[in-house]
């Protein structure tokens, strides 16, 4: 089955000749919650912009649902709908008008049952008839990804969606945008709250430097990257770890109670075995052990930090 979406050697280069793009190859496949990580300046917005018809593509290709970007731009935005990271509204527009005439851009006939679904999804119903200018900052963005609903895109781009939204909607909005994963729209979000791509994302990008240092399912991604680290909780508190367990590179916490082993998933053999025995045999009594997996964040710095310093 081909990907609603296919990026080929796509490069953005400004008439100043900073080169925002590299070269980008990304496929995503319908139905898909794709999270697009990346620091600052690393192209995530750049990227969408390109896909987005919002910027000319220097170099390559990208179709969205079979169709070019530059040569069939009509029906490749149809299929788009974008949720852009500021909050630009008609302020004095009533919720209702505004989500119906974003729908009128695209050709898209007039259908009021429609935009009643979206705005019921998204808890705006009751607010159908206030101006914009009335709400607060987390209804004006639910009122952004309404109006990026209003088309029935194939999908949707979320940049940065949970900025300036409280914990409950943040929350919220998740839920939201596992039913339109549900429903088969394909959703790519950028963001910067690493729990939230951990939360939502089956799969992971991550770009740097205009690139794309890799695209992986986020399961296969932790289980490969992750590390985890082994908590040793002891009977007694010890002042310093003893000599003998000095290869195992051990860290001790504070109070002396606590000790914590770092160990690669991957690895044919974790060392944890023999690390237990080595206790036993310095005489160390313990009292409980638990185990923490390194989390999506852990493993994005490293791969940012991988790339800043090469």
């Amino acid at each position: 089955m081909a990907p609603i979406l296919s990026v080929r050697g796509l490069v953005k280069r400004y008439d100043s000749g900073v080169e925002a793009l590299g070269g980008v190859d990304l496929d995503i496949e319908g139905g898909e919650i794709l999270a697009l990580l990346g620091p600052n300046g690393a192209g995530k917005t750049t990227l969408i912009s390109c896909v987005c018809g919002i910027s000319r593509i220097t170099a390559g290709t990208v179709t969205v649902a079979g169709h070019d970007v530059r040569r069939d731009w009509r029906k490749a935005r149809q299929a788009i709908g974008l949720v852009p990271q500021e909050i630009s509204l008609e302020p004095f527009e009533k919720v209702f008008n505004t989500v119906s005439f974003s729908r009128g851009l695209f050709g898209a006939a007039p259908d009021p049952a429609r935009i009643e679904r979206v705005l019921r999804m998204l808890s705006l119903w009751d607010k159908r008839d206030a101006k914009v200018v009335e709400l607060s900052g987390g209804m004006k963005r639910r009122v952004l990804i309404a109006k990026a609903l209003s088309h029935d895109p194939q999908v949707l781009f979320l940049d940065e969606p949970s900025a300036g939204v409280d914990v409950e909607l943040r929350h919220d909005m998740w839920r939201v945008v596992g039913d339109l994963r549900d429903q088969g729209v394909t959703v790519v979000l950028t963001t910067h709250y690493i729990e939230e791509a951990e939360t939502m994302a089956d799969r992971v990008a991550v770009i740097a430097k205009g690139r794309i240092l890799l695209v992986e399912d986020k399961a296969s991604l932790m289980r490969r990257m992750g590390r985890k680290v082994l908590r040793v909780t002891l009977a007694e508190p010890v002042a310093a770890v003893p000599e003998a367990l000095a290869p195992f590179g051990l860290a001790l916490d504070q109070e002396g109670r606590r000790l914590s082993y770092a160990y690669d998933t991957k690895a044919e053999r974790t060392g944890i075995t023999r690390l237990l025995a080595a206790l036993q045999a310095a005489g160390l009594h313990l009292a409980d052990l638990d185990t923490e997996a390194s989390s999506l964040e852990d493993i994005f710095v490293t791969l940012v930090h991988g790339e800043t310093a090469a």
